[in-house]
């Protein structure tokens, strides 16, 4: 009997690793925010993404739209690709204003050369300009498969001073890691990262129902694992291509592979790719995300 409590207990929290989610969205993705907003849980964090071919008012509007939905604006600030530091404090200005400065992701951006200052997330972090502007909470990336153009040492290193200059300024942080469809590395990197003794949250970064060859081209964009083993376990099949793949079987490996006690706080982010009401729906609908 005793055994059978601890079962139901440990399943229980491993359901629970469908709480609290969070989504993500570009700046030109507003409308089809409103278009889903009903379908979104109230207090979601939704994270807006810092893309070169939308500038300052389509990312705080966008911003300011999903807290007007009764969501929690999460902006991102691409490191590389800010110009001055003025253009950085426009920016929290412009996001303070909108009431969407409290939480910020800062990513390193995928510029060869720095397009001003800031050389990486880590530089804006301790130039102290998020503190001073009103930011309480700031997420960083995590890569459970390593990243194309960086070394793992070099990896873990800018992540543990990421987070160790966040707390020497009182600023919480959460960690949330690119999207893969094999859970064993991001298992296997949570080990580590509790190891090392980095007990921020983590968010696990999960692909949103999309067209297969999507999903494939993103893959390869960001450096992935996407051989044929693994896209086959995933659910692809890679003989209909035009067909679409959701992450229920990836989610329910994670979720038996998580352990609370060993990995701590642990929720799923989901990259929509554009498709939010779609991702949206499915993580209603799911029964990979049923927690009753």
């Amino acid at each position: 009997m005793e055994l059978d409590s601890i079962e139901s207990e440990r399943s229980g929290r491993r359901t629970a690793l469908a709480d609290g989610f969070s989504l993500e969205m570009t700046g030109k993705d507003a409308g089809a925010l409103a278009d889903a907003a009903g379908l979104i849980p109230p207090g979601t964090r939704v994270n807006v993404t810092f893309l070169a071919g939308e500038d300052l008012a389509t990312r705080v509007s966008a911003a300011r739209a999903v807290r007007e939905r009764g969501l929690r604006p999460v902006p991102h600030i691409s490191a590389r690709r800010l110009r001055s530091e003025s253009e950085l404090a426009e920016y929290l200005a412009a996001l303070a204003e909108a009431g969407a400065a409290e939480e910020i992701c800062v990513v390193g951006g995928d510029l060869a050369e720095p397009a001003g200052p800031y050389a990486d997330a880590l530089a804006v972090i301790r130039s102290g300009a998020l503190a001073r502007s009103g930011v309480r909470h700031v997420s960083v990336a995590g890569y459970p498969e390593g990243h194309p153009h960086i070394d793992t040492p070099t990896l873990w290193r800018a992540l543990e001073d990421k987070r160790a200059a966040l707390h020497r300024q009182s600023l919480g942080a959460t960690v949330i890691t690119q999207f893969g469809f094999d859970p064993a590395p991001a298992v296997a990197w949570l080990d580590e990262l509790r190891r090392r003794g980095v007990e921020a949250p983590v968010r696990i970064g999960v692909p949103g129902p999309a067209g297969v060859k999507r999903l494939l081209r993103y893959a390869r964009r960001f450096g992935v694992q996407s051989s044929a083993g693994i896209v086959q376990k995933y659910g692809f099949s890679l003989t209909n291509l035009l067909g679409t793949a959701g992450p229920g079987r990836f989610i329910k490996r994670l979720q038996e592979q998580i352990d609370p006690v060993r990995h701590g706080d642990v929720a799923l982010h989901f990259y929509t790719f554009g498709g939010i009401r779609v991702t949206a729906e499915w993580v209603r609908d799911d029964e990979s995300m049923v927690t009753r």
